[in-house]
């Protein structure tokens, strides 16, 4: 299984999108894997821009994630967070059916989502709404959601 991947320029710095066979399989802020070769995916690169533009709200494409049963339970739970609102992780946890106590994995489940922007782990804030970790940084997160409206500068200078 080959994987190809392209970067785009966006306004919360360059974004990879790889993909084998065809399906998406990574999404996020950083570096190729060394084994990838460029390739182009104009299907998801045309969507990615216009999703970062405003343009789109919804991603219409293969994707495939690799996580484990309960990482696969809160990235599907996050596919259900409507564009321009945010959840909490504690309301995330209620939702996937996750204890209390069980918080922090359902945070690190969310940190390991492969699939940024596409699954949306950026709409899910801390508890009292402020913006706690993004793999692709808490200006990218700051932009994704200022962007979908979920986001007013005056509360979060």
């Amino acid at each position: 299984m080959s994987t190809v991947f392209t970067t785009l320029d966006t306004p919360a710095g360059p974004l990879l999108l790889a993909a084998s066979d065809g399906v998406l399989t990574r999404v996020w802020f950083g570096r190729p894997d060394p084994s990838w070769r460029p390739g182009p995916l104009p299907g998801a690169a045309e969507q990615m821009r216009a999703s970062l533009a405003g343009e789109r709200h919804r991603f219409d494409l293969p994707w495939r994630s690799a996580g484990t049963p309960f990482q696969e339970r809160v990235w599907a739970a996050l596919d259900g967070i409507p564009y321009g609102h945010t959840v909490t992780y504690g309301t995330l946890a209620e939702r996937v059916g996750a204890p209390r106590d069980r918080i922090r994995a359902v945070a690190a489940a969310v940190g390991a989502n492969p699939l940024l922007v596409v699954r949306p782990c950026h709409r899910v804030v801390g508890s009292d709404g402020t913006l706690t970790g993004y793999a692709g940084g808490l200006d990218a997160k700051r932009h994704l959601l200022t962007l979908e409206g979920a986001l007013q500068d005056a509360l979060f200078p």
